[in-house]
């Protein structure tokens, strides 16, 4: 995978970053033990995703100026710094600092999966639930459960199957099972509702249409 800045020039200018809006002089140490993992991850993702600004000269391509790119990078180095239990305060700082720059709410905690693609996703919060491969999410999109349970019960939250897209404000929330090869349309609320395989979804829970989806999003034209 090609670089827009070497892997150690990035991570001191990742670090430049956290001093600067973090200046608690605690240790971001960890970052380095687990910078080759989490670039792994990355290449993997970022191969997949057919896109001239992930692919460059016939190689994936990674620019540290791209807020997609970037944004998508602090989610997985969040990860997987808390997937290795290191330090918890800098996978807080991460996922904080993901916000002040991308305008994204994507939780260390919260399990995206391998393949994924944020494209300008500003203003989307990306809560717990179970996420599977090709998934492409827009701006202003929601992901979570419905409702605060009721005392001694646990949150319900959506499941999504691959090759799913959630474009401009779509919001999945609640007791939703989602299939494979679903777009939620923009402006769109699934919510406490199942979505079956190749369907496009435009509407509300009282007011909805439910289109055929017949084929991939070639956004995943390479590989997938």
């Amino acid at each position: 995978m090609e670089l827009s800045l070497g892997k150690e020039c990035l991570v001191l200018y990742l670090k430049k970053q956290l001093s600067y809006f973090f200046p608690d002089d605690l240790s971001v140490q960890d970052i380095d033990k687990h910078i080759a993992e989490t670039f792994d991850r990355i290449e993997r993702c970022f191969s997949l995703v057919n896109n001239r600004y992930f692919q460059k000269e016939g190689q994936t391509y990674f620019n540290h100026l791209n807020s997609d790119h970037y944004s998508m990078f602090l989610y997985f180095l969040s990860n997987t710094l808390f997937r290795n239990d290191t330090d918890i305060s800098i996978c807080e700082k991460l996922f904080y600092l993901n916000k002040l720059l991308n305008g994204i709410d994507a939780f260390y905690e919260v399990e995206l999966p391998d393949i994924f693609l944020f494209s300008h996703p500003i203003g989307t919060v990306l809560g717990r639930a179970k996420y599977s491969n090709y998934f492409l999410v827009s701006q202003e999109c929601s992901v979570g459960a419905a409702r605060e349970a009721e005392a001694g019960k646990k949150n319900v939250y959506p499941v999504i199957g691959e090759y799913c897209a959630m474009y401009k404000g779509a919001a999945i929330l609640g007791n939703c099972n989602v299939g494979d090869n679903c777009k939620i349309s923009a402006h769109s609320l699934l919510i406490d509702q199942n979505l079956g395989s190749n369907s496009i979804y435009i509407g509300t829970r009282l007011t909805n249409v439910i289109k055929e989806n017949r084929t991939h999003d070639n956004i995943w034209g390479i590989g997938s």
